[in-house]
């Protein structure tokens, strides 16, 4: 079985209860080559097959050509917000439109067994379908040529030390002997000795 292509026609969306506001998942799996439309609400789980009769209506209502364009008018209808769901007793009705002539789907509520089944099934083929969508725009980065390559790769890369001039840093200069260490660059002086006097020059 080809899972890209199932993966197509999986469709995860949340709609709208537009009486209390009260918020559902709705999703489409397509089982040997038959496609389903559920509805939870993380307890119950409502369901109902595309059935030839159905699929027939919605080519003819929306001027659809495949069950291809019926998966893509659910997505644009929930997509936009234009799918709402009213819960009756034992089924939901998907509505996929605001207009009273946009067509309506119902479906049945599951058992409480089917109904755990069910959302088991359902949280691991929405983890698949997440992984799928992550490895596919990881290969899409990491093949993709020279994104980001070049400024990661100096991110590890030492850093350069300031250019020298002469041999010397920038702003340095070498000490010489007889430089003072207080003002670099000027020479330090000698202390004072004094004048020395003959002794015979004070009895004259």
């Amino acid at each position: 079985m080809d899972q890209s292509g199932s993966f197509t026609k999986q469709l995860f969306f949340t709609v709208s209860d537009k009486t209390d506001g009260s918020k559902y998942l709705c999703y489409t799996h397509d089982c040997s080559g038959t496609l389903n439309i559920g509805v939870t609400d993380a307890e119950d789980v409502w369901r109902t097959r595309i059935t030839d009769e159905i699929k027939t209506q919605l080519l003819k209502h929306y001027s659809l050509e495949s069950i291809e364009d019926c998966i893509v008018k659910l997505r644009s209808s929930c997509g936009t917000g234009n799918a709402s769901v009213s819960v009756e007793v034992d089924q939901v009705v998907l509505h996929l439109g605001p207009s009273p002539k946009d067509m309506a789907v119902t479906l049945s509520k599951l058992p409480d067994d089917d109904g755990k089944e069910e959302l088991k099934q359902l949280l691991f083929r929405m983890a698949d379908s997440l992984s799928h969508c992550q490895a596919s725009e990881g290969a899409k980065t990491l093949y993709s040529p020279g994104k980001n390559f070049h400024k990661r790769s100096n991110e590890f890369e030492p850093r350069r030390q300031p250019q020298r001039s002469n041999g010397l840093s920038t702003g340095s200069r070498k000490r010489l002997p007889g430089d003072s260490l207080i003002n670099p660059g000027t020479r330090s002086k000698k202390p004072a000795t004094g004048v020395a006097f003959d002794d015979d020059a004070d009895d004259i």
